[in-house]
């Protein structure tokens, strides 16, 4: 008897460590394990609890229909397992490496007591399609910068493709809890308009990305009112679908394509490199959780204003571009890639608000709140991180709005008190020095200002 312990691999298609269980024995116990935190915690909160109810309820299903059944437990995954291990006498445990530092953390104790209990503990590679120490410098080195890291990882044999199974059969006698609800975490429903979680549905959007989409992609990724992104991130973080399979789909897409469409559907890969480079800055460099990735910059003082954190989350800064991207994380569990930049460039350069502060918020409340990413991208806008923008690189809401939301559209949708408002307002400061419509609000700073005294106390820092 086998175990396999599903974590951020929520799908039966493609899935490493299912795989590899199921070749090793036909009867296997698909278990997943829920957290006992309440409440409050740095790296989740309801709406993304509430995307994972689904999700497991969607493997649920898949699993009952191929004659299996998903097994529930709670608790410290160790004890659990132990007790599973003992429960099935099973002879071998596969799960899928997770590369946070808490889940590697995790893994460890968990193979120590699988060798203590004498059975086999198997950890394999499928969060990534390059992990860990596969994509080196010529000495063997760490990439710290992006572009020779894309060029390395992109000379690399790319793994092969594994079907989903055909049939499952797990022992009926073992116990199962039933499948979560938001009460499992004592949490209320926040009233999200959250995409369709599930296996099925990441493959729909998977599919429907490829019809189209990609190949405009390089044309329409930066216009927010345009959608033209995947939409596939939080499919990648909960592992609805391989990393493998999107890039293998979207090459032979390219393939067939034109000059020009496999240009912007490169592109979108270049996104899918991103995301490996910082999970192995995040592999070699876990400190950088806590601390900025360029030691130079810890003497910059950030500052500590809870009223004006307050206003960038509840999108009330003044600035519309922010508001309506702030409002759109807080209505969907999503924010579009350029507004993501834009809003963490305000709150660490225009309000000068340590990026660890946006870093959570995003945390608890993007579905693909992908540790790695999250950090390495805030740390990137902030001036703090590998290969990042210099400092002095400070996005302006206001041209950025000018070049990327033209029309007004994005910010019309998500800010509905400024649908009269003549979109080349939302562009620049109010010249007259009134609100852009009652109980909207006038913008909490000066941009150019803010500016000025972001290269200050930068330039203070360094100096000391």
């Amino acid at each position: 008897m086998h175990i396999h312990w599903f974590r951020r691999d929520l799908r039966l298609t493609d899935n490493t460590s299912l795989h590899a269980a199921l070749a090793d024995d036909t009867d296997i116990v698909p278990v997943y394990i829920l957290s006992e935190w309440k409440k409050s915690h740095r790296w989740t909160g309801p709406g993304r609890q509430q995307f994972l109810c689904g999700c497991l309820e969607s493997l649920s299903a898949n699993i009952a229909a191929l004659g299996g059944r998903l097994i529930m437990r709670q608790g410290d995954p160790m004890e659990v397992l132990r007790k599973l291990i003992r429960e099935t006498k099973a002879t071998g445990l596969h799960t899928n490496r997770d590369p946070d530092p808490h889940g590697r953390k995790t893994e460890q104790s968990v193979a120590e007591m699988c060798a203590d209990e004498g059975c086999a503990w198997f950890a394999h590679q499928d969060v990534a399609i390059h992990e860990r120490d596969e994509v080196r410098t010529g000495t063997g080195g760490v990439f710290r910068v992006f572009t020779p890291y894309s060029r390395a990882w992109r000379k690399l044999d790319k793994p092969t493709l594994r079907r989903a199974p055909r049939t499952l059969r797990t022992p009926a006698d073992i116990t199962s809890l039933p499948l979560p609800t938001l009460a499992t975490w004592g949490l209320s429903d926040p009233g999200l308009k959250l995409i369709t979680p599930g296996e099925r549905a990441a493959r729909d959007r998977l599919k429907q990305f490829l019809s189209a989409p990609l190949f405009r992609y390089g044309s329409v990724r930066n216009l927010p009112a345009e959608d033209g992104g995947s939409r596939l991130s939080q499919d990648l973080r909960w592992g609805l679908i391989s990393a493998r399979e999107v890039y293998g789909k979207c090459q032979e897409a390219a393939e067939k394509g034109t000059a020009q469409e496999r240009e912007s559907a490169n592109l979108f890969i270049t996104e899918l490199i991103w995301r490996e480079f910082y999970q192995q800055l995040l592999w070699h460099h876990p400190e950088v959780l806590d601390r900025n990735f360029s030691p130079k910059y810890e003497r910059v003082e950030w500052r500590e204003d809870e009223k004006a954190f307050e206003r960038w989350t509840r999108g009330e800064t003044g600035f519309p571009i922010v508001d309506a991207a702030m409002r759109q994380l807080n209505t969907t569990g999503y924010m579009h890639n350029r507004l993501r930049m834009i809003t963490a460039m305000f709150l660490t350069k225009d309000l000068h608000i340590h990026w660890l502060h946006g870093e959570r918020y995003f945390a608890q409340n993007l579905l693909d709140g992908e540790i790695a990413s999250n950090n390495g991208g805030w740390q990137w806008s902030a001036g703090t991180g590998a290969d990042a923008a210099p400092y002095f690189r400070i996005q302006n809401p206001w041209t950025q709005t000018a070049r990327f939301d033209v029309k007004g559209a994005f910010i019309k949708k998500w800010l509905p008190e400024l649908a009269g408002v003549d979109p080349k307002k939302f562009a620049e400061p109010p010249a007259d020095g009134k609100s852009l419509a009652p109980g909207y609000p006038l913008p909490m700073v000066d941009h150019a200002r803010e500016r000025d005294l972001t290269l200050q106390f930068f330039k203070k820092g360094l100096a000391e």
